[in-house]
């Protein structure tokens, strides 16, 4: 069997530019093949950072552009100016997110608000804007991060969970409406030790965007249409998802 000695580079679009876990998938994609990253995201100077540091990785030829997922309207220009100048994508990664309003009715409502509008209406937004480019431009992968929160919005976590939950469905629905070009993996992680949980409890099964890397990149591998991270939480879920309502809202989650 031959092998491929200077494989071309893997051109890869992150929306969320800074977002601990889709650095992670860059850096571990990086180890097998060389990497050309696009980045899109809110502060310029972090997305610079985030550059360096995939220089450090192997990756090749970064760039990056802003993006905010609050800006709707901005949203397929931006997403078509990527492409234009960075693409064609081989691998879109969906890594936005926001943390927060997790007091449920304490919370406030700009909060509570601006939670549902990122994690759904921005993301939604963004992953529609995704999948029509890579469409456009032959074919190639999306991968989105979602939550284990989607599979069931639990009393600790509602607002968030809820929104997760809509965009989990979201991908999952367009990716069986899907043209044959475009595949979706979605990824559902548990609790992750990043920037964004920073000072929060710990939860059962906790993991590293690392250990999150891999199992995505086993995913892209496998041709799965849905991973969990770390994989147990598949059945933990399966489980959870067949409590009964009075019981499962005891539970400290």
């Amino acid at each position: 069997m031959t092998t491929e000695t200077n494989p071309s580079p893997q051109r890869v679009l992150l929306i969320g530019g800074t977002s601990d876990i889709g650095l992670a998938i860059l850096r571990r994609l990086a180890r097998d093949r060389p990497v050309r990253p696009y980045l899109l995201g809110r502060d310029g100077a972090a997305l610079d950072t985030a550059l360096d540091s995939l220089t450090d990785a192997g990756c090749i030829d970064g760039a990056r552009a802003l993006l905010d997922a609050d800006d709707l309207e901005s949203h397929e220009s931006v997403i078509e100016a990527a492409f234009r100048n960075g693409g064609p994508f081989d691998l879109v990664i969906l890594a936005i997110g926001l943390l927060g309003a997790q007091d449920g009715l304490e919370a406030s409502r700009d909060e509570a608000l601006a939670v549902m509008r990122v994690n759904f209406i921005g993301c939604g937004s963004l992953l529609l804007a995704g999948m029509r480019a890579v469409h456009e431009a032959g074919g190639g992968t999306v991968v989105v991060l979602s939550s284990v929160a989607a599979e069931r919005p639990r009393a600790g976590n509602a607002i968030y969970g809820a929104a997760k939950a809509g965009l989990d469905a979201l991908s999952q629905g367009l990716a069986d409406a899907a043209p044959s070009n475009v595949r979706v993996l979605v990824v559902r992680p548990g609790f992750v030790r990043t920037k964004m949980t920073t000072g929060l409890p710990a939860t059962p099964f906790a993991t590293t965007p690392e250990a999150v890397a891999a199992v995505t990149v086993r995913g892209l591998e496998s041709g799965a249409h849905t991973v969990w991270a770390p994989s147990p939480l598949r059945v933990v879920f399966s489980i959870l998802r067949h409590v009964p309502r009075r019981l499962y809202r005891r539970l400290p989650l």
